[in-house]
């Protein structure tokens, strides 16, 4: 792992959510100095630290460690006593056939376009 495409890799990924450092570490529950060492390069977070800081920013660790270049992340986790209804939509599609998916995501379109 590149410590510095790591560290300018960590900034972008939080700047790209839109928040502060301060909010960064007190999201990740690090103290503000320890998380402004990752970012400043003086630290290479564990792998762990890692997938922890992807999941928060909604990245992958492959984005964070230069593996590639795409922000979006590889997977979602979808927590159901903070989304009760989001995890029961996904529950639900999981385990339905492609086509149907495929409409629902067409409905879902129809409804969230602009008036």
């Amino acid at each position: 792992m590149e410590p510095l495409i790591i560290s300018e890799r960590i900034k972008l990924a939080r700047e790209n959510i839109g928040i502060t450092k301060a909010e960064a570490s007190r999201r990740l529950n690090l103290s503000k100095i320890g998380y402004s060492r990752y970012e400043y390069g003086e630290r290479t977070p564990s792998a762990q630290t890692l997938e922890v800081i992807a999941r928060c920013f909604n990245t992958s660790v492959d984005y964070l460690t230069g593996k590639s270049d795409a922000i979006t992340p590889d997977f979602i986790i979808i927590n159901k006593g903070d989304n009760h209804e989001l995890f029961e939509l996904v529950s639900t599609l999981q385990n339905s056939d492609k086509d149907s998916i495929k409409n629902i995501l067409e409905y879902y379109k129809t409804l969230i376009k602009p008036q």
